[in-house]
Protein backbone atom coordinates (compact mmCIF):
# COMPACT_ATOMS: atom_id res chain seq x y z
CA UNK A 1 0.00 0.00 0.00
CA UNK A 2 1.66 3.49 -0.89
CA UNK A 3 2.18 5.84 1.57
CA UNK A 4 1.62 9.26 2.46
CA UNK A 5 4.36 11.03 0.24
CA UNK A 6 7.10 13.16 1.65
CA UNK A 7 5.97 16.71 2.64
CA UNK A 8 7.23 19.79 0.27
CA UNK A 9 8.71 22.89 1.72
CA UNK A 10 6.92 25.34 -0.10
CA UNK A 11 9.86 26.80 -2.75
CA UNK A 12 10.42 30.69 -3.36
CA UNK A 13 10.17 31.55 -7.49
CA UNK A 14 14.06 31.76 -6.85
CA UNK A 15 14.04 27.72 -6.72
CA UNK A 16 13.35 25.07 -9.64
CA UNK A 17 13.13 22.37 -7.54
CA UNK A 18 14.13 20.72 -4.33
CA UNK A 19 17.95 20.57 -3.24
CA UNK A 20 19.25 17.26 -3.89
CA UNK A 21 21.23 15.97 -1.64
CA UNK A 22 23.83 13.70 -3.19
CA UNK A 23 25.74 10.76 -0.95
CA UNK A 24 29.22 10.24 -2.34
CA UNK A 25 32.18 9.45 -0.33
CA UNK A 26 32.60 11.26 3.09
CA UNK A 27 30.21 14.15 2.00
CA UNK A 28 27.32 15.47 0.54
CA UNK A 29 26.75 17.12 -2.53
CA UNK A 30 23.80 19.37 -2.29
CA UNK A 31 22.38 20.45 -6.12
CA UNK A 32 19.90 23.15 -6.04
CA UNK A 33 18.79 24.50 -9.93
CA UNK A 34 17.63 27.77 -9.44
CA UNK A 35 15.41 30.43 -12.26
CA UNK A 36 17.84 33.20 -12.10
CA UNK A 37 21.44 34.42 -11.31
CA UNK A 38 21.96 33.96 -7.30
CA UNK A 39 24.97 33.92 -4.95
CA UNK A 40 24.48 30.37 -3.12
CA UNK A 41 25.54 29.04 0.63
CA UNK A 42 24.63 26.49 2.98
CA UNK A 43 24.24 26.62 6.50
CA UNK A 44 24.70 23.74 8.51
CA UNK A 45 24.50 24.22 12.40
CA UNK A 46 26.63 27.02 12.65
CA UNK A 47 29.11 26.97 10.10
CA UNK A 48 28.12 28.04 6.24
CA UNK A 49 29.50 25.91 3.07
CA UNK A 50 29.51 28.09 -0.03
CA UNK A 51 29.24 27.20 -3.71
CA UNK A 52 32.58 28.92 -4.97
CA UNK A 53 35.26 28.74 -7.10
CA UNK A 54 38.14 29.14 -5.27
CA UNK A 55 37.25 32.19 -3.35
CA UNK A 56 34.59 33.62 -5.93
CA UNK A 57 30.98 33.00 -5.32
CA UNK A 58 29.59 31.59 -8.30
CA UNK A 59 26.22 33.33 -9.99
CA UNK A 60 26.78 32.38 -13.62
CA UNK A 61 25.00 28.94 -14.17
CA UNK A 62 21.26 28.03 -12.78
CA UNK A 63 22.73 25.00 -10.81
CA UNK A 64 24.54 25.54 -7.64
CA UNK A 65 26.12 22.85 -5.93
CA UNK A 66 27.81 22.87 -2.23
CA UNK A 67 29.98 20.31 -0.52
CA UNK A 68 28.85 19.16 3.33
CA UNK A 69 30.73 16.74 5.64
CA UNK A 70 28.72 13.93 5.59
CA UNK A 71 28.57 13.86 9.38
CA UNK A 72 28.14 17.37 10.30
CA UNK A 73 24.58 17.01 8.24
CA UNK A 74 23.84 13.36 9.68
CA UNK A 75 24.55 15.37 13.08
CA UNK A 76 22.60 18.42 12.36
CA UNK A 77 19.30 16.83 11.04
CA UNK A 78 18.53 19.76 9.01
CA UNK A 79 20.07 22.06 6.52
CA UNK A 80 19.06 25.88 5.10
CA UNK A 81 19.94 27.24 1.67
CA UNK A 82 20.72 30.83 1.74
CA UNK A 83 20.64 32.88 -1.50
CA UNK A 84 21.17 36.13 -2.70
CA UNK A 85 19.77 37.73 -6.52
CA UNK A 86 21.97 39.49 -8.38
CA UNK A 87 21.08 42.48 -9.59
CA UNK A 88 24.27 43.27 -12.03
CA UNK A 89 27.78 41.43 -11.15
CA UNK A 90 29.98 44.42 -12.22
CA UNK A 91 33.72 44.02 -11.86
CA UNK A 92 33.42 46.81 -9.05
CA UNK A 93 30.64 47.47 -6.59
CA UNK A 94 28.41 44.76 -7.47
CA UNK A 95 24.80 44.60 -6.27
CA UNK A 96 22.47 42.04 -5.00
CA UNK A 97 19.66 41.79 -3.14
CA UNK A 98 19.66 40.76 0.67
CA UNK A 99 20.13 37.03 1.59
CA UNK A 100 16.89 34.54 1.43
CA UNK A 101 17.18 31.54 3.89
CA UNK A 102 15.31 28.22 3.73
CA UNK A 103 15.74 25.35 6.09
CA UNK A 104 15.46 21.72 4.88
CA UNK A 105 14.85 18.76 7.35
CA UNK A 106 17.12 15.51 6.60
CA UNK A 107 16.75 12.11 7.96
CA UNK A 108 20.26 10.23 7.43
CA UNK A 109 19.45 6.71 6.75
CA UNK A 110 18.97 4.77 9.93
CA UNK A 111 21.87 3.01 11.86
CA UNK A 112 19.22 -0.02 12.17
CA UNK A 113 16.86 -1.81 9.57
CA UNK A 114 14.48 -1.98 8.54
CA UNK A 115 16.32 0.27 5.43
CA UNK A 116 14.22 1.18 2.73
CA UNK A 117 15.78 1.98 -0.48
CA UNK A 118 13.84 2.85 -3.68
CA UNK A 119 15.79 2.55 -7.46
CA UNK A 120 14.74 3.96 -10.75
CA UNK A 121 17.09 3.73 -13.67
CA UNK A 122 16.44 4.15 -17.13
CA UNK A 123 13.95 6.84 -16.66
CA UNK A 124 15.33 8.44 -20.36
CA UNK A 125 13.68 11.48 -19.23
CA UNK A 126 9.93 10.03 -18.42
CA UNK A 127 8.85 11.96 -15.62
CA UNK A 128 5.68 11.47 -14.37
CA UNK A 129 5.00 7.88 -15.05
CA UNK A 130 8.68 7.38 -12.93
CA UNK A 131 7.49 9.77 -10.15
CA UNK A 132 4.46 7.39 -9.89
CA UNK A 133 6.21 4.60 -9.03
CA UNK A 134 8.80 6.13 -7.32
CA UNK A 135 7.08 7.92 -4.64
CA UNK A 136 5.80 3.85 -3.59
CA UNK A 137 7.56 4.24 0.05
CA UNK A 138 6.31 8.31 0.79
CA UNK A 139 7.63 9.50 3.98
CA UNK A 140 9.00 5.90 5.01
CA UNK A 141 11.69 6.10 2.02
CA UNK A 142 15.12 6.23 4.01
CA UNK A 143 17.63 6.71 0.24
CA UNK A 144 16.92 7.00 -3.25
CA UNK A 145 19.19 5.72 -5.89
CA UNK A 146 18.90 6.93 -9.57
CA UNK A 147 21.30 4.16 -11.21
CA UNK A 148 21.90 5.67 -14.95
CA UNK A 149 20.05 6.78 -17.74
CA UNK A 150 18.16 9.16 -15.67
CA UNK A 151 18.61 11.14 -18.59
CA UNK A 152 18.01 10.10 -22.54
CA UNK A 153 21.59 11.91 -23.40
CA UNK A 154 23.32 14.67 -22.57
CA UNK A 155 22.93 16.11 -25.91
CA UNK A 156 20.68 19.23 -24.81
CA UNK A 157 21.47 20.49 -21.14
CA UNK A 158 17.50 20.86 -20.63
CA UNK A 159 17.33 17.00 -20.12
CA UNK A 160 19.21 17.02 -16.41
CA UNK A 161 16.18 18.77 -15.23
CA UNK A 162 14.59 15.29 -15.32
CA UNK A 163 17.28 14.28 -12.35
CA UNK A 164 15.88 17.03 -10.23
CA UNK A 165 12.24 17.10 -10.92
CA UNK A 166 12.54 13.25 -9.58
CA UNK A 167 14.40 13.51 -7.23
CA UNK A 168 12.95 17.08 -5.38
CA UNK A 169 9.60 15.06 -6.01
CA UNK A 170 10.74 11.87 -4.37
CA UNK A 171 12.78 13.39 -1.24
CA UNK A 172 11.61 16.62 -0.58
CA UNK A 173 15.44 17.43 -0.51
CA UNK A 174 14.92 15.53 3.13
CA UNK A 175 16.82 11.93 2.24
CA UNK A 176 20.03 11.21 0.56
CA UNK A 177 20.34 9.94 -3.19
CA UNK A 178 22.56 7.92 -4.52
CA UNK A 179 23.61 8.81 -8.20
CA UNK A 180 25.53 6.61 -10.94
CA UNK A 181 26.24 7.06 -14.71
CA UNK A 182 24.65 5.54 -17.21
CA UNK A 183 25.88 4.38 -20.79
CA UNK A 184 23.66 7.11 -22.25
CA UNK A 185 23.77 9.90 -20.12
CA UNK A 186 27.89 9.12 -22.36
CA UNK A 187 26.61 10.92 -25.14
CA UNK A 188 26.09 14.16 -26.07
CA UNK A 189 28.11 17.79 -26.05
CA UNK A 190 27.56 18.26 -22.21
CA UNK A 191 28.79 14.52 -21.24
CA UNK A 192 32.04 16.26 -21.19
CA UNK A 193 30.67 18.84 -18.86
CA UNK A 194 28.63 15.76 -16.49
CA UNK A 195 30.45 16.70 -13.26
CA UNK A 196 29.15 20.11 -13.65
CA UNK A 197 25.62 19.15 -13.67
CA UNK A 198 25.91 15.67 -11.88
CA UNK A 199 27.61 14.77 -8.43
CA UNK A 200 31.37 13.31 -9.36
CA UNK A 201 33.42 11.72 -5.93
CA UNK A 202 36.13 13.71 -3.71
CA UNK A 203 38.44 12.60 -6.28
CA UNK A 204 36.27 13.87 -9.45
CA UNK A 205 35.28 10.16 -10.59
CA UNK A 206 31.87 8.76 -11.01
CA UNK A 207 32.73 5.67 -9.54
CA UNK A 208 33.09 5.40 -5.39
CA UNK A 209 32.65 3.94 -2.21
CA UNK A 210 30.33 5.21 0.65
CA UNK A 211 28.54 4.59 3.95
CA UNK A 212 24.92 4.92 5.03
CA UNK A 213 24.37 3.87 8.17
CA UNK A 214 25.07 -0.43 8.57
CA UNK A 215 25.12 0.35 4.55
CA UNK A 216 28.75 0.00 2.87
CA UNK A 217 28.88 0.32 -1.09
CA UNK A 218 30.59 0.01 -3.79
CA UNK A 219 29.09 2.34 -6.90
CA UNK A 220 30.76 1.39 -10.32
CA UNK A 221 30.45 2.46 -14.17
CA UNK A 222 31.31 1.13 -17.44
CA UNK A 223 30.68 3.77 -19.55
CA UNK A 224 29.76 2.59 -22.72
CA UNK A 225 28.19 -0.67 -23.93
CA UNK A 226 29.98 -0.77 -26.84
CA UNK A 227 33.80 -1.08 -28.48
CA UNK A 228 35.36 2.19 -28.10
CA UNK A 229 35.52 1.86 -31.95
CA UNK A 230 31.83 1.98 -32.42
CA UNK A 231 30.86 4.42 -35.08
CA UNK A 232 28.07 5.52 -32.96
CA UNK A 233 30.57 7.15 -31.06
CA UNK A 234 32.53 8.74 -33.68
CA UNK A 235 36.07 8.96 -31.86
CA UNK A 236 34.69 10.79 -29.03
CA UNK A 237 35.26 7.94 -26.01
CA UNK A 238 38.03 6.02 -24.48
CA UNK A 239 36.52 4.08 -22.37
CA UNK A 240 38.78 0.38 -22.04
CA UNK A 241 41.65 2.40 -20.69
CA UNK A 242 39.23 3.78 -18.11
CA UNK A 243 38.18 0.91 -16.64
CA UNK A 244 41.66 -0.53 -16.63
CA UNK A 245 41.76 2.32 -13.95
CA UNK A 246 39.14 1.42 -12.20
CA UNK A 247 39.95 -1.98 -12.13
CA UNK A 248 43.06 -0.49 -10.06
CA UNK A 249 40.25 1.84 -7.88
CA UNK A 250 38.31 -1.73 -7.28
CA UNK A 251 41.72 -3.17 -5.72
CA UNK A 252 42.66 -0.60 -3.50
CA UNK A 253 39.53 -0.83 -2.49
CA UNK A 254 40.38 -4.10 -1.40
CA UNK A 255 43.63 -3.45 -0.59
CA UNK A 256 41.97 -0.82 2.19
CA UNK A 257 39.25 -3.28 3.20
CA UNK A 258 39.62 -2.60 7.10
CA UNK A 259 38.12 0.70 6.11
CA UNK A 260 35.77 0.01 3.88
CA UNK A 261 33.65 -2.92 3.57
CA UNK A 262 35.04 -4.89 7.08
CA UNK A 263 34.98 -1.80 8.73
CA UNK A 264 32.99 -1.79 12.64
CA UNK A 265 29.15 -1.52 11.98
CA UNK A 266 29.18 -2.29 8.28
CA UNK A 267 26.14 -4.76 8.59
CA UNK A 268 25.19 -4.59 4.62
CA UNK A 269 27.53 -4.62 1.28
CA UNK A 270 25.92 -3.37 -2.27
CA UNK A 271 27.25 -3.00 -5.71
CA UNK A 272 25.57 -0.52 -7.71
CA UNK A 273 26.38 -0.16 -11.53
CA UNK A 274 23.91 0.45 -13.75
CA UNK A 275 25.05 -2.28 -16.21
CA UNK A 276 25.24 -5.59 -15.02
CA UNK A 277 28.49 -6.73 -16.19
CA UNK A 278 28.54 -10.13 -15.38
CA UNK A 279 25.80 -10.95 -18.38
CA UNK A 280 27.09 -10.94 -22.02
CA UNK A 281 24.55 -9.40 -24.43
CA UNK A 282 24.64 -10.59 -28.08
CA UNK A 283 27.54 -8.05 -30.04
CA UNK A 284 28.53 -5.17 -30.65
CA UNK A 285 27.33 -5.41 -27.02
CA UNK A 286 29.61 -8.40 -26.07
CA UNK A 287 32.70 -6.50 -24.67
CA UNK A 288 35.07 -6.38 -22.03
CA UNK A 289 34.68 -10.23 -20.97
CA UNK A 290 38.01 -10.47 -19.73
CA UNK A 291 37.76 -7.30 -17.60
CA UNK A 292 34.65 -7.90 -16.60
CA UNK A 293 35.39 -11.20 -15.41
CA UNK A 294 37.84 -9.71 -13.26
CA UNK A 295 36.10 -7.35 -11.78
CA UNK A 296 33.09 -10.11 -10.57
CA UNK A 297 36.13 -12.43 -9.55
CA UNK A 298 36.93 -9.83 -7.24
CA UNK A 299 33.52 -8.92 -5.65
CA UNK A 300 33.16 -12.29 -5.54
CA UNK A 301 36.62 -13.46 -3.74
CA UNK A 302 37.06 -9.96 -1.71
CA UNK A 303 34.05 -7.56 -1.91
CA UNK A 304 31.32 -10.27 -1.29
CA UNK A 305 28.34 -8.17 -1.41
CA UNK A 306 25.15 -8.81 -0.50
CA UNK A 307 23.38 -7.33 -3.07
CA UNK A 308 23.72 -6.24 -6.64
CA UNK A 309 21.56 -3.72 -8.10
CA UNK A 310 21.49 -2.98 -11.67
CA UNK A 311 19.28 -1.25 -14.76
CA UNK A 312 20.25 -1.00 -17.95
CA UNK A 313 18.66 -3.99 -19.28
CA UNK A 314 14.83 -2.32 -19.02
CA UNK A 315 13.95 -5.72 -16.98
CA UNK A 316 12.23 -5.88 -13.40
CA UNK A 317 14.13 -9.29 -12.47
CA UNK A 318 16.24 -11.10 -9.19
CA UNK A 319 19.14 -13.20 -11.46
CA UNK A 320 20.75 -15.88 -9.21
CA UNK A 321 24.18 -16.61 -9.17
CA UNK A 322 24.75 -19.41 -11.57
CA UNK A 323 21.48 -18.51 -13.28
CA UNK A 324 20.80 -18.50 -17.16
CA UNK A 325 21.75 -14.55 -17.13
CA UNK A 326 24.69 -15.11 -15.00
CA UNK A 327 27.95 -15.68 -17.71
CA UNK A 328 30.84 -14.71 -15.99
CA UNK A 329 30.04 -15.42 -12.02
CA UNK A 330 28.34 -12.63 -10.56
CA UNK A 331 29.08 -12.59 -6.47
CA UNK A 332 25.46 -12.38 -5.49
CA UNK A 333 21.99 -11.61 -6.50
CA UNK A 334 21.40 -9.55 -8.84
CA UNK A 335 18.09 -6.88 -8.93
CA UNK A 336 17.35 -5.76 -12.34
CA UNK A 337 15.30 -2.30 -11.54
CA UNK A 338 13.96 -0.62 -13.87
CA UNK A 339 11.49 -1.56 -16.91
CA UNK A 340 10.80 1.54 -18.73
CA UNK A 341 7.85 1.44 -21.66
CA UNK A 342 7.20 3.88 -24.57
CA UNK A 343 9.84 6.85 -23.73
CA UNK A 344 10.44 6.83 -27.45
CA UNK A 345 7.15 6.57 -28.46
CA UNK A 346 3.57 5.40 -27.72
CA UNK A 347 1.95 5.50 -23.69
CA UNK A 348 4.50 5.66 -21.26
CA UNK A 349 5.31 3.31 -18.02
CA UNK A 350 7.53 2.39 -15.76
CA UNK A 351 8.47 -0.09 -12.76
CA UNK A 352 11.10 0.49 -10.70
CA UNK A 353 11.86 -1.56 -7.75
CA UNK A 354 12.04 -0.64 -3.86
CA UNK A 355 14.27 -2.63 -1.57
CA UNK A 356 13.94 -3.47 2.59
CA UNK A 357 17.07 -4.48 4.44
CA UNK A 358 16.18 -6.09 7.72
CA UNK A 359 18.79 -8.47 8.97
CA UNK A 360 19.42 -11.21 7.02
CA UNK A 361 16.42 -11.03 4.93
CA UNK A 362 16.02 -8.34 1.34
CA UNK A 363 12.84 -7.93 0.05
CA UNK A 364 12.80 -6.84 -3.49
CA UNK A 365 9.27 -4.94 -4.22
CA UNK A 366 8.69 -4.52 -7.96
CA UNK A 367 6.41 -1.43 -8.45
CA UNK A 368 5.04 0.18 -11.68
CA UNK A 369 2.85 3.47 -12.27
CA UNK A 370 -0.19 1.50 -11.91
CA UNK A 371 0.12 0.45 -8.47
CA UNK A 372 1.20 -3.36 -9.42
CA UNK A 373 3.39 -4.50 -6.82
CA UNK A 374 5.33 -8.05 -7.08
CA UNK A 375 7.10 -8.52 -3.73
CA UNK A 376 10.16 -11.05 -3.63
CA UNK A 377 12.51 -11.89 -0.96
CA UNK A 378 16.23 -13.07 -1.43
Amino acid sequence: MRRQNIKQVPLPQAMATCPTVFLLDGVYKIFIPFTCQALVKIRVGEIEYFDDSNGILRSGKPLHSVEIPQKALDKAKAYTVCYRKIIKRKPYFPTSEEWVELTFSFRPVPEQGPIRIYHIADAHNMEAPVLRAGQYFGEDLDLLILNGDVINHSGAIENFNTVYTIASAITGGSRAVVFSRGNHDTRGYYAEEFCNYTPMSTKGKPYFTFRAGPIWAIVLDCGEDKPDTSEEYGHTVCFHPYRLKETEFIRQVIEHAEEEYLAEGVEHRLLICHVPFAYINKPPFDIEQELYAEWCRLMREDIRPELAIHGHTHRAEIWLPGGENDHLGQACPAVIGSKPEGYKQGEQHFTGCGIILDGHKTTVIFHDDQGNVDIQEI
